[in-house]
């Protein structure tokens, strides 16, 4: 599948210092995972529909679930808008709505423009 999405080098290197600390048993590829939970969420896809490359889709359930538990992605996402150096308030949203196909004709009734 040529349209997967990775990480690149720098993007880890930004997002490392939000990472909880490993204890024990070191943790699987951080890239390969993180790579995978925002391609399940950019796509819209169901964990187990995650491409074989990104590895098993339970560990990128389990550590998405882990993490958000744990406020490590709230903290990714402040610290990255802090980063930007502006005092107001940023938001981040990767929401869509798709219209109805009747949806632009709301305001005409039938036999013409609604005046």
């Amino acid at each position: 599948m040529s349209d997967l999405y990775w990480l690149s080098d720098a993007q880890m290197a930004r997002l490392e210092p939000y990472f909880p600390k490993s204890h024990g048993k070191p943790r699987v590829d951080d890239r390969r995972v993180l790579s995978g939970i925002i391609f399940i969420n950019r796509n819209g896809l169901r964990w187990r529909d995650a491409p074989r490359e990104y590895g098993p889709h339970k560990t990128l359930y389990n550590r998405w679930k882990r993490w958000s538990d744990r406020g490590v992605f709230a903290r990714i996402m402040a610290g990255l808008a802090g980063e930007h150096g502006e005092e107001t308030t940023v938001m981040i949203d990767a929401t869509h709505l798709k219209a109805h196909r009747t949806a632009s004709s709301l305001g005409v009734k039938k036999g013409g423009v609604d005046g």
